[in-house]
């Protein structure tokens, strides 16, 4: 057993007996030893302290332990800061329940049950014989119970307060903390260049890339694990491509985090949180503050009269220790715009006008939509002490989503689209988004357990829950308004910038209620679907990475100056990576020149553009396979064969097709069978409608093929090939048409292509009449053929 004597003595004034009504106020996410708990932190700006959660899927979690040492014996009463967390929905229920024993003696109460806002539950008296005292939280449950803090008090007329701002007040003063925030004293470690707020792929890359170029870094991360979305507490997989012009070498230090790794919600260690957090530990220029929340930021004017940040305060999670970061440079990539909130800076929340125009960004021309939060969950198969399969049981839950045969889905997992809080505040309201996400989540297993059809109930019979985030994972909240603000007609019309940096490849993404869900689930739905819209891989301007009115803050990652609908490109997170590398570039420019992040546009753009060019990490030898590998030209606008207008029937809509393989990543590849190749319809802004291929290691040895048989010999002299992924990425680079001459495949001279990179591609060649005729692929991203359309013609000369 471990106790925290030290700590904990921190948390309780030190009295004598003339002050022995004094209160004792102890801070639940202190307790020395957790047990099963964990600390949550998303709404501490809301309520104003982290909480302790009993986060066990339904099975209680082992007991938090500590000791402290109150000032004297006596009666005292007992208070616990909590909530019945379903109360907004199903008050009569009440699914977070735990007790709490002092010295070995459990308190009658009953806590989480009494209501919906945070509050003091009264848990009664105890007589404490010994100051020494030793406290434990019992879960009754598993389901999320939670608490803040606990009070003891000897006078029985005492009540703490509700108001925040007062219960701040008394965990100030007993936890021996400067009377305000910004009060708070110095980090031992000085000033430093850059102190970067967020430790997702954003923040990390931001603080790599500065410290490589000698700057002196903070980076402030308010988990315990680096990563962000993509950590083992969310289990988001990076999306996006590297290796773009116009500076090719941006994504180098992304792919060097890189978990090499594709799915979302699969075991926390396919993440490889160590590999992040030892990548960080490497560089010699970073101080590290895991653990750590801010919570304040003190400004003042500049030289040229604009805001300008002094100095930053952040509120150690478990200890509530605050420490005051003093810097030069500063860079926001919380994802929710924390920083940028807390200085001042312009920020936009939700969708803007359909109009869209430049006039039209403005803040009253916004709306409270946004993408939404998901709570991510899978099942594992259940084992006995012999590794023998079992069969378990899970209680029904009346106070959780109700699922009916109309409603449910016959699923063991819960991947991106267990997506909820499109119509609240992504900041204020979040712990009801993610608990709303909880109770889909374990509606869902109790219906799938207990009420489901038997051929549903069969795949869940010998499984249990395996992992349910309690980290919510957020798409969208504050986007802090910079010089440019990135807008759909730039993707679209395909704006040239004089500062273009890094390279957005994923396709406008933007998410919406999944019908059926809304329906069933109206007010609280909890299942998405995403609308895609196909871009062109374009160069972000810098400017979209600093503030406009604050003149020293940075931003990268979701937060940056762009509007909701282009948030939908750039919000994936080897793009918001290389935001980051090129922030840690700009920052060691400013430091260097001693400027501030606008006048590096200004002034030393030249210098920012070396240094993009070169890159802040060394080229790979070979590129993770979800990385684009490196290709001398942007991908091209996707336009038809000039003949094609001409050209007449597509004779291969009349053939019978064959393939080499199917896509394994999809039951018997359903989602992209080989009949899509000749349906005769395509739409290269969705990934939907095409074949794609299975991997193969060795592509010329072993190629790809699409075999097209006609019923009587057919005569062509054309082929139009439509390939790749979304807005024409990754197209089809070596392939050769070939006829069959009735004994052996031949090559049809003209056909032959290598390097291509046209999404929409044309051949013409001499005429050849067969009955059957084959691509053969021998080079191709990923080792993965995608097509959309293989069109065959006898066009006219």
């Amino acid at each position: 057993m471990r106790y925290c004597y030290a700590i904990l003595l921190l948390f309780v004034p030190s009295l004598t007996f003339a002050q022995a009504a004094e209160p004792v106020f102890i801070e639940a996410e202190s307790f020395a030893d957790k047990g099963g708990w964990v600390v949550d932190q998303q709404y501490m700006d809301v309520m104003g302290s982290p909480v302790l959660l009993a986060h066990g899927m339904g099975e209680p979690v082992a007991d938090a332990v500590t000791e402290i040492v109150l000032p004297q014996t006596g009666k005292y009463n007992v208070f616990v800061r909590t909530r019945n967390w379903v109360a907004p929905w199903t008050p009569q229920y009440a699914p977070g329940k735990f007790q709490m024993s002092v010295n070995g003696q459990t308190l009658e109460t009953v806590f989480g049950t009494e209501g919906d806002p945070w509050h003091w539950q009264n848990g009664g008296t105890v007589d404490i014989k010994d100051t020494k005292t030793k406290m434990a939280l019992h879960d009754l449950t598993g389901f999320d119970g939670r608490l803040d803090a606990i009070v003891f008090a000897q006078d029985p007329n005492y009540t703490p307060p509700e108001d925040v701002k007062a219960i701040d007040k008394i965990r100030r003063k007993t936890l021996n903390l400067a009377a305000t925030p910004l009060d708070a004293p110095p980090a031992k470690e000085g000033h430093f260049d850059l102190i970067v707020v967020g430790g997702g792929i954003a923040g990390i890359c931001s603080a790599i890339s500065a410290a490589r170029l000698d700057c002196k870094v903070a980076l402030i991360q308010n988990r315990p694990t680096l990563g962000g979305n993509n950590s083992s507490e969310v289990r988001v997989h990076l999306q996006g491509r590297v290796g773009y012009p116009p500076y090719p070498n941006l994504g180098n230090l992304v792919h060097e985090l890189d978990p090499q790794h594709e799915g979302n919600a699969q075991p926390g260690e396919y993440y490889k949180d160590d590999k992040k957090l030892n990548a960080v530990k490497a560089e010699k220029n970073i101080t590290l503050y895991l653990n750590t929340h801010i919570i304040a930021a003190e400004t003042e004017k500049d030289s040229e009269n604009s805001v300008k940040i002094v100095s930053i305060v952040g509120k150690n999670i478990e200890t509530g220790v605050e420490t005051k970061l003093t810097g030069k440079l500063f860079a926001d990539c919380s994802g929710d715009g924390n920083l940028g909130f807390l200085a001042g800076a312009d920020w936009r929340m939700g969708r803007e006008s359909k109009a869209e125009t430049r006039e039209d960004l403005a803040p009253e021309n916004s709306d409270k939509m946004t993408m939404g939060a998901s709570v991510q969950w899978y099942s594992v198969p259940a084992k006995d002490k012999d590794g023998q399969s079992v069969k378990t049981e899970f209680p029904p839950l009346p106070w959780a989503h109700q699922f009916t045969h109309e409603s449910a889905q016959p699923m063991i997992k819960g991947d991106w689209d267990w997506e909820t809080g499109l119509n609240d505040d992504q900041v204020w309201d979040i712990e009801r988004i993610r608990d709303n996400g909880l109770r889909a989540a374990y509606g869902h297993w109790a219906y799938m357990k207990n009420q489901s059809e038997a051929k549903w109930r069969e795949q869940a019979d010998n499984r249990k829950l395996g992992w349910v985030a309690f980290i919510a994972g957020k798409r969208e909240s504050r986007r802090l308004m910079g010089d440019v603000i990135l807008q759909e007609q730039d993707l679209v019309q395909r704006e040239i910038y004089p500062d273009a940096s890094f390279v957005t490849t994923w396709s406008i993404d933007l998410h919406y209620p999944e019908s059926r869900n809304e329906k069933h689930f109206s007010g609280e739905a909890f299942r998405t679907i995403a609308k895609h819209k196909g871009i062109q891989a374009y160069a972000v301007p810098y400017r979209t990475l600093y503030s406009r009115n604050v003149s020293n803050l940075f931003m990268a990652g979701r937060c940056i100056s762009v509007t909701h609908v282009a948030l939908g490109t750039i919000r994936v997170m080897r793009t918001s990576g290389m935001m980051g590398e090129v922030v840690g570039m700009a920052a060691s420019l400013a430091v260097k020149n001693d400027t501030v992040p606008r006048k590096v546009y200004e002034k030393h753009l030249n210098e920012l553009k070396a240094l993009m060019e070169k890159g802040i990490a060394p080229k790979p030898e070979k590129y993770w396979h979800s990385a684009q590998p490196r290709i001398s030209q942007p991908v091209k606008k996707a336009t038809p064969p000039a003949w094609l207008p001409k050209a007449g029937k597509n004779l291969a809509r009349n053939a019978e097709v064959a393939v080499s393989s199917l896509y394994k990543g999809t039951e018997k590849g359903i989602l992209y069978p080989a009949l899509n190749i000749n349906d005769g319809k395509f739409d290269i802004g969705s990934n939907a409608g095409r074949w794609v291929s299975d991997k193969t290691d060795n592509l010329k040895a072993n190629p790809h093929w699409v075999e097209l048989k006609f019923a009587e010999p057919a005569e062509i002299n054309a082929l139009r090939l439509v390939s790749g992924q979304l807005g024409g990425a990754t197209p089809i680079q070596d392939f050769v048409l070939q006829y069959n001459d009735g004994a052996k495949w031949v090559d049809i001279t003209g056909s032959k292509t290598e390097s291509n990179n046209e999404p929409d591609i044309g051949k013409r060649f001499a005429a050849v009449k067969s009955s059957a005729f084959r691509l053969v692929i021998t080079a191709t991203p990923e080792n993965l053929a995608r097509i959309w359309e293989l069109e065959l013609y006898k066009t006219e000369n």
